[in-house]
């Protein structure tokens, strides 16, 4: 070609570059070569160890680290007129790039030619993100106000991940949730298309499949995300990471993009979809890369949320509910009003003899034997509530119980913690309706302390 691009690169004011495309007729790209580089570009090239100086048309990773984010970015500039932004991370590199594609033109049959501007970055910070074509951010727009505009998280997630799936045109897209501390996943939401044939992500979890979750940083490495979009992509994966690769192909995968969702270092999990549409991948992976900042914080503020209801709910020394869950829930029975006529039970377990425990012991062995309580309770009474009231006293509520079967788990209990050298209560219990669930605390809390008597009165050196 007569043009000097040598001397045209020279012109653009950053790390720059010409690459050339060869194109096939069946619409697959050949060698991707740098046919010519500005003096910027050199001295970069230079800082990473290269010192060869520069030939034309040599394999572009003998410059620049093979990337196929970075070949698809040149394929579409040279050849189909896009002038393309994005920023990516070279393998081994410390640093990122924010990337500009600008196509040229050619007279060279198959050959094409774009410019490559590139700047360095220490992190992709937002400005890089948000630096992105307006169809883009305005889709993550909506996404962050399907987020925030329903008063249900699990609403604006499952409507999120269907509008991702529709946006990606792919078969499969969800947000799967992980605790490595715990070594533990979930599915948080997903979505299939009307004609996939591929499962739910809820057939693969199992108490093994954390064993496969633990492979996908390491494939992620330095990178944002991993993209497998065809064959050479999936060989790579095959030699990489076998065990990844064998799930994904028994599970029907032709395509993935997997991002981790990342706050504040913690990775708190992951959003992918499968089998995309592969043509519009570089609009995929820029679209996934900044909606997963606003959906990592979501999640992040959500679970949160849980933390704090968990803890306003329970209590923090024996772990079952404690006094304000216990009002929360009568409130709740009381105002539904549409089963007053329901059964409940009511019993209050009061623990003796704790005040001599901690006088004689001290309060951490008065701090066990409510802990060594609560647990007496829960496995007496597994399927129902238990609630710490008050110091020494605890309520369980029964809801809809066979009161004959009830009855004996009580006698039951009795016989169990009778022993004042040991977990010992006094036990009321009320048998009533919804309606008159208050009526049934009361006559159960008075029942209680009755018993409470009679135990004092056989066991006098006791009391308290």
């Amino acid at each position: 070609m007569d043009f000097d691009y040598r001397n045209f690169s020279e012109y653009l004011n950053s790390v720059s570059c010409i690459i050339s495309v060869e194109a096939f007729p069946d619409g697959t790209y050949g060698n991707i070569r740098i046919a010519a580089v500005n003096s910027d570009f050199l001295k970069a090239a230079e800082a990473f160890g290269y010192t060869g100086g520069f030939v034309s048309d040599q394999p572009y990773e003998m410059f620049i680290p093979k990337n196929k984010f970075f070949e698809d970015c040149c394929c579409r500039s040279a050849f189909n007129g896009e002038t393309l932004r994005t920023h990516i991370k070279y393998e081994n590199s410390p640093v990122w790039i924010y990337l500009t594609t600008v196509p040229l033109k050619s007279d060279k049959p198959g050959i094409g030619y774009c410019a490559v501007l590139q700047t360095e970055h220490d992190s992709p910070g937002l400005s890089m993100m948000t630096n992105i074509a307006p169809d883009i951010t305005a889709n993550v727009l909506r996404i962050c106000v399907k987020l925030r505009g329903s008063g249900d998280f699990m609403t604006s997630v499952n409507d999120v991940i269907c509008d991702i799936g529709k946006l990606c045109e792919a078969e499969h897209t969800c947000i799967f949730l992980t605790d490595f501390s715990q070594r533990k996943c979930s599915v948080l939401c997903e979505a299939l298309s009307e004609d996939t044939k591929l499962s739910s992500m809820k057939v693969y979890v199992n108490d093994d499949f954390f064993n496969i979750v633990d492979t996908w940083l390491g494939s992620i490495g330095s990178n944002t995300c991993v993209i497998l979009k065809d064959e050479a992509d999936w060989q790579n994966l095959k030699k990489t990471n076998r065990v990844w690769y064998d799930s994904m192909g028994s599970a029907g995968a032709k395509s993935i993009v997997l991002f981790p969702l990342k706050y504040r270092n913690e990775t708190l999990g992951f959003i992918w979809a499968i089998n995309f549409d592969v043509s519009q991948t570089l609009e995929i992976k820029e679209m996934l890369e900044l909606a997963t900042y606003f959906l990592a914080s979501e999640i992040a503020s959500y679970q949160l949320f849980l933390k704090l209801e968990a803890l306003s709910s329970k209590d923090l020394l024996t772990g079952v509910f404690n006094r304000n869950a216990m009002n929360d829930r009568v409130d709740a029975l009381v105002n539904a009003r549409h089963k007053p006529d329901d059964p409940v039970c009511v019993i209050y377990a009061d623990l003796n003899g704790l005040k001599r425990v901690n006088d004689t012991n001290g309060h951490f062995a008065g701090d066990l034997l409510l802990k060594d309580a609560a647990l007496t309770l829960q496995k007496h009474f597994p399927e129902y509530e238990v609630y710490r009231t008050g110091g020494d006293e605890f309520m369980i509520l029964a809801l809809n119980a066979d009161r004959g079967r009830l009855e004996q788990r009580i006698i039951g209990l009795k016989n169990a913690v009778s022993d004042p050298n040991s977990v010992c209560f006094a036990v009321g219990y009320s048998f009533k309706t919804i309606a008159e669930i208050s009526a049934a605390m009361q006559e159960a809390d008075k029942n209680m302390y009755a018993n409470k008597a009679e135990f004092y009165r056989l066991h006098p050196e006791l009391k308290r």
